[in-house]
């Protein structure tokens, strides 16, 4: 059983972050850049106000495009703000029987507001496999 694995042993401590009023062309650089499916959007204090997903920002270019509008805005027209997030003191087994059930890949990890991570189900697969090898010795 996995109840025993902790989020901070797993949760990625630097995940990527893009700020309220970058560019949207900038937020899509960064993603791709990355090789990730969204970024966290912080303000200035590194305090999670939204995410940002590749399909925000391939709504927002595709939106632009078919409008001809050169400007096709900031991060903080096109990200999510309703933000499912999780601490350090969830359980990690709950967390991700919630995400398979909302059908979320990603889920910061905030203390107090703040950002301090993100759990990925990457990351999810991963303690899943070392409780699993520990299991077979």
């Amino acid at each position: 059983m996995l109840r025993s694995l902790n989020i901070a042993d797993y949760m990625n401590p630097h995940p990527v972050k893009v700020h309220l009023d970058d560019s949207l062309a900038k937020a899509a650089d960064t993603i791709t850049r990355n090789h990730v499916s969204g970024a966290c959007v912080v303000d200035a204090d590194d305090r999670l106000v939204g995410v940002l997903s590749e399909i925000d920002c391939l709504r927002a270019l595709i939106s632009a495009t078919y409008n001809n509008t050169a400007d096709i805005g900031t991060v903080a027209a096109a990200m999510t703000a309703e933000v499912q997030c999780c601490s350090l003191q969830d359980n990690i087994v709950d967390v991700a029987m919630d995400m398979i059930s909302k059908g979320h890949r990603r889920r910061p990890v905030v203390d107090r507001g703040k950002l301090i991570g993100q759990l990925t189900c990457r990351r999810i697969l991963s303690a899943v496999s070392h409780y699993n090898d520990a299991l077979r010795t």
